[in-house]
């Protein structure tokens, strides 16, 4: 009796392996990796390993995550959006009351336990794609029509406008804004509909620059002119290209590094670990990371071509957008092209929320490879 119980679950093991998207996860592996490299050696003049442990110990959680969510239902989640939107929103609204975050940035993004700290809008990314997915599902036979489309806007500006007001985090705001456009698109709203608000912002953005506060103004000043700021908002970016200008084609070696290891290079193992790569494993360290999120990325894409018209489909639009937008401003801000907004770079960033997030969300988009690979057969 154990022989055969054996063989049926190696057989279930087997199939499993079949079914999920081994190239996403494997791919995703070697981005975790290499990223725990990079936070040893940014954090390595610290003279602690804890923030090689927590990020370890996030990944494996992760992983555990993926195994236990990639087999789940992901067209039955979108069909209770309306009760993950109240969900997510309550969430973020948490940090009304529990909120707490660093005095250099002013945002109120974390909420901490002990020595643990969960940030609400992060976990909420992926809340927002699934209910969203849900959404523009429910309204697909009218989704060019205006009243469609202002039902999509109120739904996407109401977490938007709360992380604003209760946290500051203009990032992640940015980010649930980039994920809803991606999506929009993609599912099939019309090219004038972009060009009136485009417009519109056009318009409204000297209103909208007198709502920033004085700090977000200088974020996006200083990606013009770093000098305007050079010991404050201006330093990160000034830093973040010597770094990156020093490491040349092959870098100085891990532990190498004058930027990173002398503590100029602020945030080094968050938000400027691609300053990090450059420095010290040179442009061949920042193309392996730029390659490995590329063809992350491009999974998710090609798997939401195999899922056809579902909600699944839409869901592996969402996180593949919420990648590429993320992958585009931190790098786009450590080359001091984009404004420093904190938004960590996917897989290879310090930090338990962001890894936590990232595995559940390539989960998601194994199950929708599985599902598109059920209804092949």
């Amino acid at each position: 009796m154990k022989g055969v119980c054996g063989l049926a679950f190696l057989q279930a093991i087997k199939q499993y392996l079949k079914q999920i998207d081994l190239l996403l996860l494997v791919l995703s592996l070697l981005a975790t990796g290499f990223g725990v490299v990079l936070i040893a050696s940014a954090t390595k003049s610290y003279g602690s390993e804890s923030y090689v442990q927590i990020q370890l110990i996030a990944a494996a959680v992760g992983l555990l995550l993926f195994f236990l969510l990639s087999v789940m239902d992901v067209e039955s989640l979108c069909g209770i959006w309306k009760v993950l939107y109240v969900l997510n929103l309550l969430l973020i609204s948490s940090l009304i009351f529990f909120g707490t975050g660093a005095e250099d940035t002013g945002n109120r993004s974390w909420i901490r336990f002990g020595g643990i700290g969960v940030q609400p809008a992060e976990v909420g990314k992926i809340l927002f794609i699934l209910t969203l997915s849900g959404h523009i599902y429910s309204l697909k036979d009218e989704i060019t029509n205006f009243s469609s489309l202002i039902k999509l806007l109120i739904h996407a500006f109401l977490p938007i406008v709360l992380i604003v007001v209760v946290s500051g985090d203009l990032g992640s705001a940015l980010a649930y804004l980039a994920i809803f456009l991606i999506m929009i698109f993609c599912a099939g709203v019309k090219l004038r509909w972009f060009a009136c608000g485009i417009g519109i912002t056009a318009a409204a953005a000297p209103f909208l620059w007198t709502l920033l506060r004085a700090d977000q103004q200088m974020r996006i000043r200083v990606v013009f002119n770093p000098e305007l700021d050079p010991l404050g908002r201006g330093y990160h970016a000034i830093q973040s290209k010597i770094a990156l200008g020093a490491g040349g084609i092959f870098g100085r070696g891990l532990g190498g590094g004058t930027q990173t290891q002398y503590g100029y290079l602020p945030a080094k193992q968050t938000d400027f670990i691609f300053a990090v790569a450059g420095e010290e494993l040179g442009l061949i360290g920042c193309l392996i990371i730029m390659a490995l999120l590329t063809a992350i990325i491009i999974r998710c894409f090609v798997i939401a071509n195999r899922s056809g018209d579902s909600p699944t489909s839409l869901v592996c639009i969402g996180v593949g957008g919420m990648m590429l937008f993320q992958t585009i401003e931190n790098i786009g801000m450590c080359i001091g092209l984009m404004p420093i907004i904190g938004l960590t770079l996917p897989f290879f960033s310090y930090g338990g929320s962001s890894v936590l997030t990232v595995f559940w969300a390539i989960a998601l988009v194994s199950a929708a490879k599985m599902r598109a690979s059920k209804r092949l057969y």
